[in-house]
């Protein structure tokens, strides 16, 4: 039996239809990557009134650990899958494996449909808060398209870009570089943002950059819809908080995996004042 992968995919599953469609991502990012995918299923036990039903309701978190196993080995053969009922809180035992891990896989579990993100959710800390980039998944299998990274500046955005760029070679699709300017008149200035990202990412080699005009958080959910993948940091330039009001917007609603950008942080940017060359660029309003 191989070893197990010293930074395996961590996929986290409560039973739902979302977790499973997380558990079917997480198993072809897996693969992808030559790591060990690991289901785990957070047990709480919070009745000690109630310890007669305790049996049965770890019986039922060990199914549902045993069905997202069979799951990712049915929808992706030849995965290394692993299934781990953990004792402890969902939001900590996430954060905690995502120390080690390569990647977390999440379900979105119909956020959309939901009126506001609650602050306490698990899916929210952990986008927020993991060590390791977080995966949302989106809808029964991802679709066609290029890589699209959100880029605003900040230090979070440079980090996706970097991310983005390993996606994009590594699946062999382009990355778009995109950056979204509130109103007629800017354009000069995100042009900028834009050289200044793609120059301080040199890993980057098929890819085009995109200015976009209109509300930063519904542009680019538009713009998902045509993507393989959403990149983006989890907090923008002048964003505090756990989460930036578009990160939280595009966990929301975004029609396209999402990838929360977490890690080392960036080398220092290299120089700009040299001449940027783009491959492609695109102006679309």
């Amino acid at each position: 039996m191989p070893n197990p992968s010293p930074s395996p995919v961590v996929v986290g599953v409560t039973g739902t239809s979302a977790g499973l469609a997380a558990v079917r991502l997480a198993a072809r990012e897996a693969v992808s990557r030559d790591r060990e995918l690991r289901i785990v299923h957070a047990f709480t036990w919070s009745h000690p009134k109630l310890d007669q039903h305790y049996d049965r309701a770890r019986r039922t978190a060990s199914q549902i650990v045993d069905a997202a196993v069979a799951t990712a080995q049915r929808s992706t053969p030849g995965v290394r899958v692993t299934g781990q009922l953990v004792d402890g809180l969902p939001d900590r035992t996430l954060l905690r494996l995502g120390r080690t891990a390569e990647m977390l896989v999440l379900g979105d579990d119909d956020l959309a449909t939901t009126p506001w993100l609650p602050t306490g959710s698990v899916l929210v800390q952990t986008v927020a808060r993991a060590w390791c980039p977080v995966l949302v998944a989106r809808g029964p299998r991802p679709q066609a398209g290029p890589i699209l990274a959100a880029v605003d500046g900040s230090e979070c955005s440079m980090l996706g870009l970097r991310q983005a760029a390993e996606e994009g070679a590594r699946r062999n699709v382009p990355v778009v570089v995109a950056h979204v300017v509130e109103q007629a008149g800017a354009e000069k200035a995100g042009h900028a943002v834009l050289a200044r990202a793609v120059e301080a990412v040199p890993e980057l080699t098929d890819y085009q950059v995109r200015l976009m005009t209109g509300a930063p958080a519904l542009t680019l959910i538009r713009a998902s819809s045509r993507a393989r993948v959403t990149v983006l940091g989890p907090r923008g330039t002048h964003d505090a908080g756990l989460l930036g009001s578009v990160a939280r917007a595009v966990l929301r609603r975004a029609a396209s995996p999402t990838l929360f950008a977490h890690g080392s942080p960036l080398p220092e940017c290299r120089s700009t004042s040299a001449p940027v060359r783009h491959p492609g660029s695109a102006l679309v309003t």
